[in-house]
């Protein structure tokens, strides 16, 4: 494998664990002195979130849901993985739109690509804006945690707030809803 621009590579791998679509593999890395190192990284397909706004452009849709890893219900976009081999992200986004909260995008502008937690994992996210959108016939729960979601209106006026009484503490969501506020308001072109 090659360097990196500051020297760095990856000189042997091998997979310590795979957990359905995770797995964590264990790197070996030479440091740009020659010395060599060991690192862990959890390897994902990758995921989307959809702020899905009203036609008035006020209000957002999101969902409260249960995560096992805080132990808690989250107040979030709607997201999902990347786990359709050679599906583009935003056909990814459009799917999750409609089968987490029932509803269609008439246009999608994206507004973010980010590393959720590169210190230990190569998740890349897409974030998108989801403009005129329409009902379909509801969402499709997959698994419990989504059957057992709810869906909540909020004004895109209270996204400061919400963050601010920790409500909204998802990093993809605050990423999203800060951004598609800018993008709505002309102060921001999406990315190309």
């Amino acid at each position: 494998m090659s360097p990196s621009e500051t020297g760095f590579s990856i000189v042997g791998s091998e997979v310590a664990a795979s957990t359905g679509y995770l797995d964590i593999e264990r790197l070996e890395i030479q440091a740009p002195d020659g010395s060599r190192h060991e690192r862990s990284v959890v390897r994902h397909p990758g995921a989307v979130s959809v702020v899905a706004v009203e036609p008035s452009g006020t209000r957002t849709l999101l969902v409260r849901q249960y995560r096992a890893s805080i132990d808690r219900e989250l107040l979030e976009v709607p997201a999902g993985k990347r786990d359709v081999d050679g599906e583009p992200p935003e056909v990814t986004a459009a799917r999750e739109l409609d089968e987490e909260v029932g509803h269609r995008p008439g246009r999608l502008v994206k507004l973010a690509e980010f590393h959720n937690s590169p210190g230990f994992c190569d998740e890349l996210s897409h974030v998108y804006l989801a403009l005129d959108i329409e009902p379909t016939d509801g969402p499709s729960p997959v698994g419990p945690e989504e059957s057992a979601m709810t869906l909540e209106w909020i004004d895109l006026a209270d996204v400061e707030r919400l963050i601010a009484s920790r409500e909204l503490v998802d990093a993809k969501s605050i990423i999203g809803l800060l951004l598609a506020r800018r993008y709505l308001a002309g102060e921001f072109p999406g990315l190309p």
